[in-house]
């Protein structure tokens, strides 16, 4: 679990001078990237490849509009303190795990108030289908900057995989409701009616 030698970048920014919004973007792609704040301007991510891209074409967005930054290479003296590091980057991708999880239970609770409604139709589908994609890409973002296996992913992924199941049987009783003749069982009519 523990990251050898030099495999920790430190990045500090600067945006005094630059354009109003670039304080913004660099905040916004840092934190895309679950680099963790050290202090004002200063983070910490662990030096990897596609994070490695992705910070140079920051680097250069920063220079381009006036601002400054480095990228510091660095390794931990104690083993214990970048332990202690790799709790917090787990803590803070726990903790949006965790807003996925409590978010969940809502999705449920629609799917379940449309069928006691009778309202299980395409358009429902629909609008589920996409706060089901909204939850997928939600989770894939915060997979990408899970550097260290954050415990809370397991749970967040098997909610959201149960979401996609209770919204398949919905569905399917959508299609039952609107389009009874398209079921599996039409064809078979079909041949035997001559």
């Amino acid at each position: 679990m523990a990251i050898q030698d030099d495999n920790w970048l430190v990045i500090s920014t600067s945006t005094a001078g630059a354009t109003g919004t670039l304080r913004v973007q660099v905040w916004r792609k840092l934190r895309s990237l679950g680099a963790l704040y050290l202090q004002q301007s200063v983070c910490l991510l662990p030096a990897r490849d596609d994070v490695g891209r992705e910070l140079a074409r920051l680097a250069n967005r920063i220079q381009h509009q006036g601002g400054t930054v480095r990228v510091l290479r660095m390794c931990f003296a104690d083993s214990s303190e970048e332990r202690t590091v790799i709790e917090e980057f787990n803590a803070a991708r726990d903790a949006e795990y965790g807003e996925v999880l409590e978010r969940i239970p809502a999705f449920h609770q629609e799917l379940a108030q449309e069928r006691e409604r009778g309202r299980a139709t395409y358009a429902e589908v629909e609008e589920s289908e996409a706060d089901l994609d909204r939850f997928r890409s939600w989770l894939a973002k915060i997979a990408a900057r899970d550097y260290f296996s954050a415990p809370g992913g397991e749970a967040a992924r098997v909610a959201v995989d149960e979401a996609a199941a209770n919204l398949a049987a919905f569905e399917q009783a959508a299609l039952r409701a609107e389009a009874p003749d398209t079921m599996p069982d039409a064809p078979r009519q079909l041949r035997t009616v001559k």
